[in-house]
Parts: C-alpha cells; sequence; structure tokens
C-alpha cells in the first residue's frame, strides 16, 4: 500500500521491478514466512509474471531452481479453481495440502522478522541543504548499514528532492532502526520508504 509510482519508477531506473512475493525459506533460526512488496533483478524470470498469471519459485538441494507459471487470479482461473473444489468436495476426495496428514508433520520454529536479511531500498524525502546526506549516513553506519548506491537529483537549494539508496545486505532489525532515526531528523519531511530486495 506504500509503493508509489515514484518507487516503481526508481526501480526501473535501478534494474529492478516490484512485485508482491510471498515467501517461505528455511534458514538456521527457523522457517522464515512472509508476504509483502519487494524489488526482484528485471533479468529475473518472476520479473515478468504478469496480468492473470501467477508464478511459484522453488528451490531445493537437488532440483536446483524450478518454475511454475500459470493463471492463477482472473474470472477464468479462479472459476476453475471453485469448480475444481466443488468437484472434489461432492466426490469426497480429501488429500493433504503437502501430500501428509497435519499430524503427521513435524513441528518447526519460526523465524521473526527481524532475523531476516538482505539488501534494502530506501526513498527519502529531504530538505536540499548542507549537512543533510551526512546526517542520513550517521543513522545508517550507527546501526551498521552500508550504502551501495544513491541517487539525488540536483535542484535549488531548500528544495524537497528525493534522495533514493539501495544498501548492501543487512539485518532487518537494523534498517528497521536506521528508518526510524532517519524519520526524527528536521529535514526528512515524509515517512522514508523501504521496499526489501530479494535475490531470486
Amino acid at each position: 500500500r506504500h509503493i508509489s509510482t515514484i518507487d516503481i519508477e526508481y526501480a526501473i531506473e535501478l534494474g529492478y521491478r516490484v512485485k508482491l512475493l510471498a515467501i517461505a525459506r528455511k534458514g538456521t533460526g527457523g522457517i522464515q514466512q512472509r508476504v509483502h512488496p519487494c524489488m526482484v533483478r528485471e533479468r529475473a524470470t518472476i520479473a515478468h509474471v504478469d496480468g492473470v498469471n501467477n508464478a511459484i519459485v522453488v528451490q531445493s538441494d537437488f532440483a536446483g531452481t524450478t518454475i511454475y507459471e500459470g493463471p492463477g487470479a482472473g474470472e477464468s482461473a479462479t472459476a476453475s479453481a471453485v469448480a475444481s473444489d466443488l468437484v472434489d468436495i461432492a466426490r469426497q476426495h480429501r488429500t493433504p495440502t503437502f501430500s501428509v496428514l497435519t499430524t503427521q508433520l513435524e513441528k518447526q520454529s519460526s523465524a521473526l522478522m527481524e532475523q531476516t536479511s538482505g539488501p534494502y531500498y530506501i526513498r527519502l524525502m529531504l530538505v536540499d541543504k548542507p549537512g543533510v546526506i551526512a546526517d542520513i549516513a550517521a543513522c545508517l553506519r550507527d546501526q551498521n548499514v552500508s550504502v551501495e548506491s544513491m541517487i539525488q537529483r540536483s535542484r535549488n537549494p531548500g528544495d524537497v528532492v528525493p534522495v533514493v539508496l539501495t544498501t548492501h545486505e543487512a539485518e532487518e532489525i537494523s534498517i528497521q532502526r536506521a528508518l526510524h532515526s532517519i524519520e526524527t531528523l528536521q529535514s526528512v519531511l515524509e515517512t522514508p520508504r523501504m521496499i526489501r530486495i530479494e535475490q531470486i
């Protein structure tokens, strides 16, 4: 809900596309489960999934990366799914979601969102005056967040300008703390916008 046209334009300029992703990933801290807008590289297959199509990207140890794409929204796809469910109910077909009964599934711990890490896109609306970028850099430095790139369009001093940053890999909790500090600066006129960058 916080993605604007300007973010989509900057994403394209940086070589990304904005996609709504549902992510499930097993890591050392447990299973990550999250849904949010992400930036993915323009060359990634999932960047070109549009319209009524959905795609599932599966990364496994032995098969590598496999992608399954097809209609998942819109009138025909939805009608097909509903009709299929009704037929299954009528025939009393009850296939477990994971082909295993839920009572036989092994319980796993869940990873907290704060434990995730990756690169980030950050957009700020700043008053263009001396020292502002230094203040932003200090907020990021204090949380051990390293900047990979920055875009700032030159305007007249005192104007409000968008400044876009991308970071190297950082922890979610560090990004959140840095953004909280940045938002308290007098030169920052809007709530900072952040989009997670997924390496798919």
